[in-house]
């Protein structure tokens, strides 16, 4: 057991029945129908591969794609043809969540055999709207029909879908209350790795946040300079724009118009209170970039510029990576500008690669910033890279995450 859920290795799982839930979300080609990018799906792997190693008749249950904007949503068939190819053994797929074709094929497995079945949200029970609507505690969700169906065929319950950890689903929460459950391997090392940043982190402890999916680095930079879980946060991308209008800075029309259109307005009065707060413990870039014929750089005092702003600046990267280098413990979620043309990858590049080859306990998470690692080849000089987004967000802020307590609640109810 460990920080109070159960692992795997508290369990004897040969010849028994497992569901596991795992996170393979995946960005899809729509060209072709399958996943353009598999990172979460090799990151599941292991915990897989254990419990058919180990004899286990596994079951795996998982979601594709947004309900509610209708992006990405498919089947996981080619899920399976990948596991299948990555695990190098047969990983068998039925187009059925829990009706009786699913679960004759779940009676029919035997030990270290793996069935894939189709996406969970095609179910309505497994829907956001049937998540944010109806508010189930676990105990109702343990009432639904995919719970129903399934669990009396299983003698496990494992979730190893730590990016989904913030969600409230039958899926992800009601089986914990109905079967002994464990954490997987991944999400195992997600906590692992997030709560050392979160709870213990060596000092100095910075943060570094930008990118232009702000709403994530406002929840977490209220939470961890509140907390003192870190030192200090430098800000780039949109983040750092936003902190200057709040400081009531022009950084120019097309910056400002483009905050605006994205309803990104509100948290210019959110950057407000941050400052007033904490500003001493907020490093603001010194110079940005845009582009006019090539890439140009302004100092603060010079703005506002004519251009959107699309990266930090020099002087703003030097005195970055001057803090980075002292730095103990480094958390990363938003690239410092538009990193995938030329002329604006400057800054991101730089700081990316001043963390590889810092000495600190490096943590990075955010599908762009994945990207950005992916990009110039530095996956080896982070500590460890987060397959979480918003779970991610959630759990560095301090919430009760859902799933972390029904996992909690499944340890202290049935004893392995």
């Amino acid at each position: 057991m460990k920080y109070g859920m159960n692992t795997l290795d508290d369990f004897d799982v040969k010849g028994k029945t497992v569901l596991c839930r795992v996170d393979i979300n995946s960005p899809i080609d729509p060209a072709t129908g399958e996943p353009r990018d598999i990172t979460r799906i090799e990151r599941c792997v292991p915990t897989i591969a254990e419990l058919s190693q180990r004899g286990a008749k596994v079951v795996l249950l998982a979601h594709q794609g947004g309900d509610l904007e209708y992006k990405n949503f498919t089947t996981t068939e080619p899920h399976a043809r990948i596991l299948s190819r990555l695990l190098g053994r047969p990983v068998d797929f039925i187009d059925d969540v829990c009706g009786p074709a699913a679960r004759e094929r779940i009676r029919q497995l035997g030990e270290g055999d793996i069935l894939l079945l189709d996406n969970v949200r095609f179910m309505a029970e497994e829907m956001t709207l049937f998540e944010t609507k109806l508010k189930l505690s676990p105990k109702e969700q343990a009432k639904t029909i995919v719970v129903r169906k399934l669990a009396p065929l299983a003698d496990l319950y494992v979730c190893d879908a730590f990016a989904a950890v913030h969600r409230s689903q039958p899926t992800l929460v009601g089986f914990e209350e109905v079967l002994p459950s464990a954490m997987g391997r991944l999400f195992e090392e997600e906590v692992t790795a997030l709560s050392k940043v979160r709870e213990s982190p060596e000092r100095p402890c910075i943060f570094v946040l930008g990118g232009a999916k702000i709403q994530d680095a406002f929840i977490i930079m209220s939470s961890v300079l509140k907390d003192k879980v870190c030192d200090e946060v430098l800000t780039s991308g949109l983040v750092a724009n936003i902190m200057f209008m709040a400081k009531g800075v022009d950084i120019g029309k097309p910056s400002r118009d483009f905050i605006m259109r994205n309803a990104l307005g509100e948290y210019v009065e959110m950057a407000k209170g941050i400052l007033s707060e904490f500003g001493d413990r907020v490093v603001l870039p010194v110079d940005l970039a845009y582009v006019r014929d090539g890439r140009q750089e302004t100092g603060i005092e010079d703005l506002p510029v004519d251009e959107l702003i699309v990266d930090i600046g020099h002087k703003t990267v030097d005195l970055y990576c001057a803090k980075i280098r002292e730095a103990r413990t480094i958390f990363v979620n938003g690239p410092a500008g538009v990193f995938e043309k030329p002329e604006s990858e400057y800054g991101t590049k730089s700081i990316w690669e001043a963390i590889a080859a810092s000495h600190a306990f490096s943590v990075i998470g955010g599908g762009d910033s994945i990207a950005a690692v992916n990009k110039y080849g530095l996956e080896k000089g982070f500590s460890y890279i987060s397959t979480a987004g918003g779970g991610l967000v959630r759990f560095l802020s301090g919430e009760e995450l859902p799933v972390i307590k029904a996992l909690k609640d499944a340890a202290r109810r049935m004893a392995p």
